[in-house]
């Protein structure tokens, strides 16, 4: 199976490489950009991560842009955002860093739209969360349709069912856990448990057309690990990413997020299968979190504010099956869970509005099984429905004698199980190294649907007798 599928396959892109933009479109879209009016203001007061600001609360509302003179001259000015007000004074959230900013400073506001505008000649780059390139090679074109980062998906009673396996090329996955295109699945994980190295497998061996990959708080010293080792040449030329560091401010933080989904539902637009990959949805809730206490929001559930849990599903709706006319946004998104608890509030919010979720096991991991997908705890909501009669037949009965090892796994370790007491449980314990095998994958294998319902009923199909000699070389 190829690492990628083509560039020249994906049938909604134009011939050329890039996209021809003529001078007049740019100069009127730039033009279309200047205000008419300026409105000014000053800052009144530095409290924390906010800036008070007045003189300008009439003209502005939540979410506008605003400029704030700085006397850094490596920074003249700072972007900031409208995240609130109290009484007459309007408060401010800074991009980056605030040194600089003083008592009195000029605060401007700007009539930069909150939006972005993609196009093809975005694939193969990396963006900042404001959809500036930061990889070197040059300015990036505009499309010229914007793109609201805060879009709202197709209305529900026009969307089409999620319907059609999608290959994602990870063994497991692709058995025990089959997704669809349009399907939003979490991947739930402690730190250190082998994300990351799951979605780059998942960006490399996909059949989507595109990927758009959102790293949102991510260690700054990865990302090029993860571009160069992970994600590949081949990966990277059919892929977005938006990279925010977590050294990055709240607000650029959970702004990766909605331009992440904003260039998403582009591609979607196009009438591409569009594979959008997060990293984290909980990063993506800190920085909410970090915003709204700061805005004056009272904490909530281990000090998450009442903001997060209304943007989550306005985050992750955003994802899934598009129009008739549209492609499809197949979401997959990792979510950090605090000391492995999975029930902790921001997991159990988005195992709520997702199709499904995976669950990488750090006991799992410990024993030298990547990836770490724990089977019985995992899901996927599309099934049974996606899968024909002999393939769901299959997948029961391997879960099955997973389930039965699980049970008496404690007493098999022990040496107090006895052979002979249960025919199931002696049937799982010889199939039990079988299956791990064949749910272990390495980085740079790939695995296709057919090869892994294939591979499954070689395991099932196999005799005790034939299966006593693999499980006793694995007990010496």
């Amino acid at each position: 199976m190829a690492l990628t599928k083509p560039l020249k396959s994906v049938r909604f892109l134009p011939d050329r490489k890039f996209p021809v933009h003529s001078l007049k479109q740019h100069l009127i879209g730039e033009i279309n950009r200047v205000s008419p009016v300026r409105v000014c203001g000053r800052i009144s007061a530095v409290r924390g991560l906010l800036l008070d600001c007045k003189g300008i609360e009439q003209h502005v509302s939540v979410g506008a842009r605003c400029e704030v003179a700085s006397s850094d001259p490596d920074h003249p000015t700072v972007l900031c955002e409208v995240v609130g007000f109290r009484d007459d004074v309007a408060l401010l959230m800074p991009f980056s860093s605030v040194e600089g900013v003083g008592l009195g400073a000029t605060v401007t506001v700007t009539a930069s739209a909150l939006n972005v505008e993609p196009c093809d000649a975005w694939l193969g780059r990396i963006v900042n969360a404001l959809g500036e390139p930061i990889d070197g090679k040059g300015p990036l074109p505009r499309g010229g349709i914007p793109y609201r980062l805060r879009g709202t998906p197709p209305a529900a009673t026009s969307r089409r069912r999620v319907a059609g396996k999608l290959d994602l090329g990870v063994r497991a996955i692709n058995t025990f856990l089959t997704c669809c295109n349009g399907q939003r699945m979490g991947i739930f994980a402690g730190s250190g448990v082998g994300k990351s190295i799951l979605m780059s497998m998942l960006a490399r061996y996909s059949s989507a057309d595109i990927n758009v990959i959102g790293l949102v708080g991510e260690r700054g010293r990865e990302v090029q690990e993860f571009i160069e080792d992970d994600l590949g040449e081949e990966g990277l030329k059919r892929s977005v990413l938006v990279v925010s560091t977590s050294a990055e401010s709240a607000l650029m933080r959970r702004q990766a997020a909605y331009t992440t989904l904003a260039i998403s539902e582009y591609f979607r637009d196009r009438g591409a299968q569009v594979l959008c990959l997060m990293d984290s949805v909980t990063r993506f809730a800190m920085a909410q979190r970090e915003i709204g206490l700061s805005a004056g929001e009272p904490p909530t559930t281990k000090g998450y504010t009442p903001t997060v849990f209304a943007e989550l599903p306005k985050l992750l709706e955003r994802a899934g099956p598009g129009t008739p006319e549209q492609g499809n946004i197949t979401g997959l998104f990792t979510v950090l869970v605090e000391g492995d608890d999975t029930n902790e509030p921001i997991a159990d919010a988005v195992r709520g509005i997702l199709d499904g979720h995976m669950v990488l096991d750090r006991e799992i991991a410990q024993r030298g099984r990547y990836p770490a997908i724990n089977i019985l705890k995992s899901v996927s909501r599309l099934l049974p429905d996606c899968n024909q009669e002999d393939e769901n037949a299959l997948i029961t009965q391997a879960r099955r004698f997973m389930a039965s090892y699980d049970n008496m796994a404690e007493l098999i370790r022990l040496g107090a199980y006895r052979r002979g007491s249960d025919p199931e449980v002696d049937r799982a314990m010889a199939l039990h190294p079988l299956l791990e095998q064949f749910l272990s994958q390495r980085e740079r294998e790939s695995a296709s649907l057919e090869e892994g319902y294939t591979q499954l009923a070689q395991i099932l199909g196999v005799t005790w007798r034939q299966a006593e000699e693999p499980l006793r070389e694995a007990a010496e």
